[in-house]
């Protein structure tokens, strides 16, 4: 049979790789009710606190009530409405740029972007451990696409200087979402100058969170104004959804005449727009968010390190416990639902083979009390790994 849907299933399933969404009776927020029953939530990406945030909440409802629930058309029909306009500008300001540009979500930011900048006869590089949105733009740019091994500025530039192409992207998260670690940017910058080329950004995990405004990965390391191309997403640490490239008027130009999925595609509801305007504003006057959570973050790895676990070099809100094997990474799992703590297990083809993992996410909603509850659950539960 052409389509045997059911062998693939099934081989999925034998391997401890069938993944299944977790059905949710509640907002995203510090708990989560999961058939029923309330649980600490350390699955989500919410790391600010901002999702159920009651004045992020109140600017949905009131722009909802102004601008209804779909912006009922593309950006470049009629779809494009003042909420919209506000945020652009209040992001491309946030971010030191010229200009920001709304995306309904990252992985059409990341598509829409690299097929723009790029394509056959260019040429395209890639961290390793980039997101899956990077990857597949960079299979659908046509460009020649090289990987380089994780974090590592040298292989990085002896790609770059091995290349004859006219254009060369460069293409990195700015901290990667399994490992929580961030790129070295200077290092990158160094080899893409040396070499023409540009260097693009992901910073899905890092707005918000890193630097004294939450400004992100780039103003962090003190190479912002280097970066010619930065993507950053507004589910995560800004609590709403969508996502945005911000860079310079050309970029944005470009990306208007030329991204796919922006041109083609309905623009975000004004209502999100207005709330994300409301978060970002939060998540850059309320730096005592990210103080409670970079004290949660040290006291989660203090804690789990006693406990014998083997922990990553990361000291983002992304903290993944590394089993091993995919059957004892999905048995803590389900040890710690017992316990009444949510925390996903993480196995190929999301992260390398024999690097399945618990993903721990911290959030300024979190109390120490939580953490400590977590900490008393997987120590119940150390013999088991």
């Amino acid at each position: 049979m052409a389509f045997d849907l059911t062998a693939r299933l099934d081989e999925r399933r034998a391997r401890q790789r069938f993944r299944q969404p977790t059905l949710m009776d509640g907002p995203c927020g510090r708990t989560a009710v999961v058939d029923g029953r309330e649980h600490l939530n350390f699955c989500a990406n919410d790391y600010l606190g901002l999702a159920g945030d009651p004045e992020v909440v109140a600017a949905f409802r009131d722009a909802a009530d102004r601008w209804g629930v779909g912006s009922g058309a593309s950006h470049l029909v009629c779809g494009h409405q003042r909420p919209h306009q506000q945020l652009e500008e209040a992001l491309a300001a946030h971010t030191g740029r010229e200009r920001a540009l709304l995306f309904s979500t990252g992985y059409m930011a990341n598509i829409g972007a690299i097929t723009a900048l790029v394509g056959k006869g260019d040429a395209l590089f890639q961290d390793r451990l980039n997101h899956a949105s990077l990857l597949d733009a960079g299979l659908l740019s046509g460009a020649r696409f090289r990987r380089f091994a994780h974090n590592d500025a040298a292989a990085l530039a002896g790609q770059l200087a091995r290349s004859d192409a006219g254009r060369k992207l460069v293409v990195t998260d700015g901290v990667f979402s399994m490992d929580g670690d961030q790129a070295p940017l200077a290092a990158y910058l160094d080899a893409c100058e040396a070499d023409d080329a540009w260097l693009m950004v992901d910073d899905a995990h890092g707005l918000g969170v890193l630097d004294g405004q939450g400004r992100g990965t780039a103003f962090a390391q003190g190479v912002n104004g280097r970066v010619p191309v930065y993507m950053g997403t507004l589910g995560k640490a800004l609590g709403t959804a969508g996502a945005f490239v911000a860079g310079s008027n050309e970029l944005i130009e470009t990306l208007i005449q030329f991204a796919r999925t922006y041109v083609y595609t309905t623009a975000m509801p004004a209502a999100v727009a207005a709330a994300t305007l409301v978060s970002l504003d939060k998540a850059r006057r309320e730096p005592q968010r990210r103080a409670h959570l970079n004290a949660l973050i040290q006291r989660f790895r203090r804690g789990a390190a006693e406990l014998g676990y083997t922990l990553m070099d990361s000291d983002t809100p992304i903290q993944p416990i590394l089993i091993g094997d995919d059957g004892a990474a999905l048995a803590l799992s389900r040890a710690l639902a017992a316990h009444g703590v949510l925390v996903s297990a993480i196995r190929p083809p999301t992260v390398p083979e024999g690097q399945a993992r618990l993903r721990v996410t911290l959030s300024a909603a979190h109390r120490e009390a939580d953490v400590d509850r977590l900490l008393g659950a997987l120590e119940d539960n150390a013999c088991r790994v």
